[in-house]
């Protein structure tokens, strides 16, 4: 294996009897290295934009909440043991304090100042106020659901920019929903309905598109609107503020195993979802763009790296001279395909590793200075850049796995008596 090896490298880089192998090498190898530069610098810009979009999803979503597999409500006093087992189980998370929250939801009618939409109420305990990670959000105002003995609301902020609602007007919101208890009369139907007045507190800023139109409001007022006891809820919030160091913080992330206990607690009366599951389709859909446009770019680089093939034939014809002296010198036609077959293999790597390098070196210099801005109003003023090792991985096995094959194809259709020739 060292004589193939120490033959192919020579070459690679030494000068041959026409100009025009050592030109389409030359033109082989830069293509496929500004392929495998534009594959790093693409997937990193990607990556950056990913993770602004799931930083907006993650900063504000509880990080797991409690479903029930069937219905619309959980009772929380009928299924005291299995909810009491599983809060036992998730405040045993180490570095990391829980907070759990019952939590109502339903879809209602909102009126302000004469403008009409539906929107979304959620009413939320005491304490749930206290959670910093929504307090970020608030875009004006703040974050407070009561003030002494009166009730607040805060509004999500597309839902008060299409109600022209501000904390600092004097109108209070008018929410109304149908009475689910009692027949609704065709006669006076506003009559069937049952309404709240509350007066904003705040409007905060909600990424998720299943966000949209939401209100929080005190889970008194959300009970005496749903008709719901003290003991019903729609869903159960967990919010784990880690504490400690970074690596802290990932020991209590990656602790999976006391997820499986929780849901093994739960049974098949609930539903445990995490971050990922709570947004499923927008996590997919990223993956999706993602696996799309490397897939765009791994073509790109195959129909490039058939210069190699071109370069590989010319190669096997001006060396024939050598291949008869290797095989004068005992060495055997599997022996001489294999030196080919390195040279070949060699000019897509010495490409691709050059590439990756500069690709690097470019991702590096955008995510240090910033020096390509992003056009328009966006949360970042220059193209974010995250380099991920996975990436820089896969783009090293797959020019690898091209150059495999463009290098073994010339390679493997000689016959030997065309190398004895």
């Amino acid at each position: 294996m060292r004589l193939p090896f120490f033959i192919a490298r020579r070459y690679l880089f030494s000068k041959a009897h026409r100009n025009v192998i050592n030109i389409i090498s030359a033109v082989s190898a830069v293509a496929i290295g500004i392929g495998c530069m534009a594959l790093i610098i693409i997937l990193s810009v990607y990556n950056g934009f990913d993770q602004i979009v799931e930083s907006s999803y993650n900063s504000y979503i509880p990080d797991y909440i409690i479903l029930p597999s069937g219905g619309k409500i959980i009772d929380t006093k009928k299924h005291a043991a299995e909810l009491t087992s599983a809060e036992r189980i998730l405040k045993t998370l180490p570095y990391a304090r829980v907070k759990v929250f019952e939590v109502l939801e339903e879809t209602v009618y909102v009126q302000y100042e004469g403008v009409q939409s539906l929107a979304k109420i959620k009413g939320v305990p005491k304490g749930y106020d206290s959670l910093k990670r929504l307090e970020a959000k608030i875009v004006e105002g703040k974050f407070a659901t009561s003030f002494g003995s009166l009730n607040r609301a805060v509004v999500e902020e597309e839902l008060a920019i299409s109600l022209m609602l501000r904390p600092q007007f004097s109108s209070s919101l008018e929410i109304y929903i149908p009475s689910r208890t009692e027949d609704i009369s065709l006669v006076m139907p506003a009559n069937s309905l049952l309404s709240e007045e509350i007066r904003p507190a705040g409007i905060i800023d909600l990424s998720a598109p299943a966000d949209n139109g939401l209100i929080y409001v005190p889970d008194s007022v959300a009970r005496n609107l749903l008709e719901y006891s003290s003991n019903e809820c729609s869903k159960i919030e967990v919010y784990v503020e880690s504490q400690g160091t970074e690596e802290a913080r990932k020991k209590t992330s990656a602790d999976k195993d006391i997820i499986k206990k929780i849901r093994k607690v739960l049974g098949d009366n609930f539903i445990l979802r995490d971050r990922y599951q709570q947004n499923e389709t927008v996590y997919k859909m990223m993956r999706a763009e993602k696996f799309a446009i490397y897939m765009i770019l791994i073509f790109i680089t195959i129909v490039i790296s058939v210069n190699i093939l071109s370069s590989l034939s010319m190669l096997i014809i001006e060396k024939k001279d050598d291949m008869e002296t290797y095989r004068a010198m005992g060495m055997s036609d599997s022996t001489i395909r294999l030196t080919l077959f390195l040279h070949g293999w060699f000019i897509c790597m010495v490409g691709a590793i050059c590439g990756i390098i500069f690709g690097l070196i470019l991702c590096w210099i955008q995510h240090r200075w910033g020096i390509i801005p992003l056009p328009g109003n966006f949360v970042v003023s220059s193209y974010p850049v995250v380099v991920k090792v996975s990436d820089v991985l896969i783009t090293i096995v797959s020019i690898a796995a091209i150059g495999f094959v463009m290098a073994a194809i010339p390679v493997w259709r000689i016959k030997t008596k065309n190398i004895q020739k």
